[in-house]
Parts: structure tokens; C-alpha cells; sequence
């Protein structure tokens, strides 16, 4: 199978944009998968450029309700008219940075009638690839909530992400994890998929929200990678170009930069059947 990295914060390829956002294609034998939809309708135009034919998308995923996922939602309905929405219950809770300016995504009844669905527990999509709904803080250090809020019931709380959610692809003796802006915090997801499956991490690949982190965060995250040993680490979106280039030296694993338009192959022969 293969991960094509629709948009993201940069790119280093003629003729596509990019934007703050993110958005993954996965492609399997028999599935076309969309994971975000970035901030804009942005990634669609990159899609044409890079050969992937929206109209024929299967599934869409969201991470969690923040606009630079979400953005793209309707102008992706508009041009497939087939594909199923999967996503958490709470992903259209208003969300704020701050008071008042609001990050969150427009929930349009009309646009998502019999399309969308609110998954709540692990639940595979196609064969190997699972939505995983819950993210279980093993280490509170490893979380990115600040200046983040949501609207409930008219009262502004602090977001905990509790709409995040990431995927999972499993190999025979092995997963690889495909994140999103890991809120909940990297290390918290890893060790929730690990955990769960009860394999090792192959490849990690997604935003960490590391690009602000502290340092007593940041020492958490690298000792964590030393110690699960991870074949590969594609990093963007909120990770940080700055923090690519430390974690390109300090982390064991081979670490790359996942920008928009780069291709991401696993084996289809290790994809559990």
C-alpha cells in the first residue's frame, strides 16, 4: 500500500501547494482511504497533480475537529459523492484558540446526511487499516492543550481532545501508526496502539504538536522513540521543521520529513490477512 501526503506545511515539489494543514491518501489493494481533508479545498488540487482521483475515495476520515484538518470537508463532499464519513462524536464541538477565535468546524446537516458516521471504539475499515477512537494518557507530559478550548453547553472548557482519534496499519509482526496533531500526545497514541495490538512500532507518521513543546516534554517524546525503536519517523504539520532536524540527530530511528507530495510504501505482503 502506499500513503501520499495530499498537503501539508511545505513543499519541495513543482506545480503543488501547500498550506498550514495536513491530509493522507492511503491506498490499498482494495481501498482508497482519505485521512483529513487540510484547510482548504487546497489538497484537491494537489490530488489531480499527483494521480489520485477523488471521486473514486471510499472512506473519509477525521482526526479531530480543528479547522486545518477539517477545512476541506465540504468541498471534498461536493466532489465525491460516494465516500463515508468516520469520525468521533464531539467533532463538531465548537473549538477556540484563545476566547474568541474560533478553530473549530461548521456542522452542515444537510451536507452530511447518510454520510457520516461516529465511531466509538476500534474498528477496522479495511482489511489491516483501524480507526483507533480512544487515546489513553499514559503520561500527562506528553499533552497539547494549552491556550485550546471548546464550547459546551455555552461554557468555554479546556479542549482535551477527548474527538481525537488516529489510524493504525497492521503487519504481520508489526503496526504503523498515522497521526494526525497528537493532542493527546505522541507517546500516549504509540503506547495505546501498542498496547492494543501488542507488536511492535514499524513506522510512525503524522504531526506530534512538538513545535512548542517544552523541554521536559520534548526529552519525554525522544526517550520514548529510543525505547519502542522504531524503524522510521515521517514528521510534519505541527512537529516543526526545527524539531525535525533534532530529532534527525538524536532519535535512532531513521527520521524524515514528510512533506507535501512525498510517498510513503509499505509492503503489501506484510499486511495481516
Amino acid at each position: 500500500m502506499k500513503i501520499i501526503t495530499l498537503i501539508e506545511n511545505l513543499t519541495y515539489k513543482q506545480g503543488l501547494v501547500a498550506e498550514h494543514g495536513l491530509s493522507f491518501y492511503l491506498e490499498t489493494e482494495d481501498r482508497k482511504i482519505l485521512f483529513d481533508t487540510g484547510q482548504s479545498g487546497l489538497f484537491l488540487q494537489n490530488a489531480e497533480k499527483l494521480g489520485v482521483t477523488i471521486e473514486d475515495i471510499d472512506i473519509l476520515v477525521l482526526s479531530h475537529g480543528h479547522y486545518d484538518h477539517t477545512g476541506g470537508l465540504y468541498p471534498f463532499l461536493e466532489k465525491n459523492t460516494r465516500a463515508k464519513l468516520y469520525a468521533k462524536n464531539g467533532i463538531f464541538t465548537p473549538k477556540y484558540h484563545g476566547n474568541n477565535r474560533f478553530i473549530g468546524t461548521i456542522f452542515d446537516e444537510e451536507k452530511l446526511k447518510n454520510r457520516l458516521m461516529y465511531v466509538d471504539s476500534v474498528t477496522e475499515i479495511c482489511e489491516g487499516i483501524f480507526i483507533m477512537p480512544t487515546i489513553t494518557i499514559h503520561n500527562s507530559v506528553d499533552t497539547h492543550y494549552d491556550g485550546l478550548f471548546c464550547k459546551e453547553k455555552d461554557e468555554l472548557k479546556q479542549d482535551e481532545f477527548n474527538d481525537e482519534l488516529f489510524l493504525v496499519i497492521k503487519q504481520d509482526e508489526s503496526i504503523s501508526i498515522v497521526t494526525a496533531c497528537s493532542h493527546r500526545g505522541i507517546t500516549n497514541i504509540c503506547a495505546t496502539a501498542s498496547n492494543y495490538f501488542n507488536v511492535s512500532v514499524d513506522l510512525i507518521l503524522g504531526g506530534f504538536h512538538m513545535k512548542d513543546c517544552n523541554a521536559e516534554q520534548y526529552v519525554h517524546i525522544i526517550d520514548y522513540f529510543r525505547q519502542i525503536k522504531p524503524q522510521s519517523i515521517g514528521v510534519c504539520h505541527c512537529t516543526g521543521v526545527e524539531r525535525y532536524a533534532e530529532m534527525s540527530r538524536y532519535c535512532e530511528a531513521r527520521v524524515f520529513y514528510n512533506y507535501t507530495g512525498n510517498i510513503v510504501t509499505i509492503p503489501t505482503t506484510k499486511i495481516t490477512k
